[in-house]
């Protein structure tokens, strides 16, 4: 039994809802409402957590993605500019501009890429960084559900004790 009073720290996670769902199956048997309305309010609170966390780890992902890309550019854009390097060594005087030309144009494309690569990653991030308010927003916004049924639920059970107070000794 739990005393209303006092706020109870729950485990979150899987463990959180596994306790949930035995704390409302024991208030069912029991015929306890309250530690059966308390099981299904841990349940709720551990699935918020459950889905901020994998909405968490689908953003790290996605920020490595990002990363990785941003990458294979600079891997891209240096293997360019060594095989120019390599062809403008073999060349005579007259070949000297083309290499340079060609490297330029290689530095160019590499910038490019690199921009294009930093702004993926940066796209990224913002999305990683909505997905995790967004999360957060809605654990918080659970949470609240959570305390304003806890709220209603004692306001309903002083009602009940002012309506019928024999009941309850």
């Amino acid at each position: 039994m739990s005393n209303s009073d006092t706020p109870e720290k729950t485990s979150g996670g899987l463990v959180g809802k596994a306790v949930g769902a035995a704390k409302q199956a024991a208030g069912s048997v029991l015929n306890d409402d309250e530690l059966a309305r308390e099981g299904r309010l841990q349940q709720a609170q551990s699935d918020a957590e459950i889905k901020a966390r994998a909405e968490a780890a689908e953003a790290e992902e996605r920020e490595q993605g990002a990363q990785l890309r941003e990458d294979q550019a600079d891997t891209e854009a240096e293997r360019d500019r060594l095989r120019n390097e390599v062809q403008a060594s073999d060349r005579e005087a007259a070949a000297e501009r083309d290499r340079e030309r060609a490297e330029r144009e290689a530095t160019d494309q590499a910038r490019q890429e690199k921009a294009a690569a930093a702004a993926d990653r940066m796209a990224a991030e913002a999305g990683a960084d909505a997905t995790e308010r967004t999360g957060e927003a809605e654990q918080r916004d659970e949470t609240l559900t959570a305390v304003e049924l806890e709220q209603a639920a004692r306001r309903a059970e002083t009602r009940a004790d002012n309506i019928d107070p024999e009941e309850n000794r």
